[in-house]
């Protein structure tokens, strides 16, 4: 395939998704669309009973081991503000995180490896994957047995902060564990005027936030990191009624799970210490997120041998303290996320957010590179075996 048509081709199939974004585990129409796009191109389409998202695959003619290549396919709840000619079509819909491009660029590789087929030593099996944004889909997936046999599985996140022909590879963790929390305080209502009277909630609730500040500065060593953000705090309905409760949620980061343990504990003791010294109760509600992405360091090194096969640049990057739920994958097998640069205008989730197209052929020529030379690894040390 002649190189300008491909990337007109990657860049009309990204466009059409951006025009028309779906929220998590509702991606009919996505779904699709994807599964044309690879009816059109003869590459294989496996029915592992998913409401949404698609599997496919590519090779496995001479038998050999089994790679997956993942692309995650939701939208956001914003409202593009970036005015391009393709926007979308979706009031208050967004592919404010660049699952579009994700998806269009695995589709590239697809095609790359379909053109190709009969020379792979193995199968790549293709994971079009619904609901990462609820960090629900890579789970689905895995109970749909998509995972079973598989032997390294591979994905990646566009990279705003990195300019196209740049991808980050590195071994270790590069994304966050990323939990919820939410704590409700229970108080006493009263007058505002004699406060005496009630239990103040919004009171020890500030206290609560204050001291969880500590946590990161006093309980988390300099070598490590953490983050603790209360986001949301809910209390009252007048301005001269103490209530009786306090609402107060947000988010819990870390790379480490010792750490993330650590953290957890420390938070549930302060909430419960607070609580007790003003004679209060308050309950403490964890909403467990995915685990820290940690890639594999076998797999690193042949990334950035096969990414500066293809002339990319190879850089470390900094761990991102955004989740992603790839983690569950890499609970299954080993494998590797990277970051591909798109020198985009704005970060991840932002109205303004977009890609730049270029990179698209990019990232398809890395991942069906990376596939063959992972197929062709694994045969070798099964053959040395």
């Amino acid at each position: 395939m002649q190189a300008e048509a491909f990337e007109r081709q990657l860049v009309a199939i990204r466009r059409q998704l951006h025009e028309n974004p779906e929220l998590s585990h509702e991606e009919y129409e996505t779904s699709a669309s994807i599964r044309g796009w690879l009816a059109d191109a003869g590459i294989r389409i496996v029915d592992y009973n998913l409401r949404t998202g698609v599997i496919a695959e590519v090779g496995g003619a001479h038998g050999g081991p089994i790679i997956a290549i993942r692309a995650d396919i939701d939208a956001l709840p914003i409202q593009e503000e970036t005015g391009l000619p393709y926007a979308s079509r979706v009031p208050g819909r967004m592919h404010a995180c660049g699952h579009d491009f994700h998806t269009a660029a695995i589709l590239g590789a697809a095609l790359l490896l379909k053109e190709r087929e009969q020379e792979l030593p193995g199968t790549v099996r293709f994971l079009f994957q619904p609901a990462e944004e609820k960090a629900q889909g890579a789970v689905q997936v895995i109970a749909s047995g998509a995972l079973e046999g598989v032997r390294a599985v591979f994905g990646m996140h566009n990279k705003p902060d990195l300019p196209v022909g740049t991808i980050g590879i590195k071994a270790g963790p590069i994304m966050a564990a990323a939990d919820g929390f939410a704590v409700e305080v229970e108080g006493r209502g009263s007058h505002a005027a004699v406060p005496e009277a009630g239990l103040d909630p919004i009171v020890i609730a500030a206290h609560m936030v204050t001291a969880l500040q500590s946590i990161v500065s006093r309980n988390v060593g300099a070598l490590e990191s953490a983050v603790v953000s209360v986001t949301r705090l809910n209390s009252g309905t007048a301005w001269n009624v103490i209530p009786d409760k306090a609402v107060f949620d947000g988010t819990l980061r870390t790379f480490d799970e010792g750490v993330r343990v650590k953290v957890r504990d420390r938070f549930d003791r302060i909430i419960a210490g607070v609580a007790e010294a003003f004679e209060s109760r308050a309950a403490v509600r964890w909403i467990a997120g995915p685990h820290a992405v940690i890639n594999d360091a076998a797999w690193a090194q042949q990334a950035r041998h096969t990414a500066e096969s293809i002339g990319l640049t190879v850089v470390e990057p900094v761990p991102s303290p955004a989740g992603e739920d790839f983690a569950f994958y890499l609970k299954e097998a080993p494998g590797l996320f990277v970051f591909l640069g798109t020198g985009g205008p704005k970060e991840w989730h932002h109205p303004a957010f977009d890609v730049d197209e270029r990179a698209l052929p990019l990232g398809a020529s890395f991942f069906a590179a990376l596939a063959q030379d992972a197929l062709e690894r694994l045969t070798e040390e099964s053959n040395r075996k």
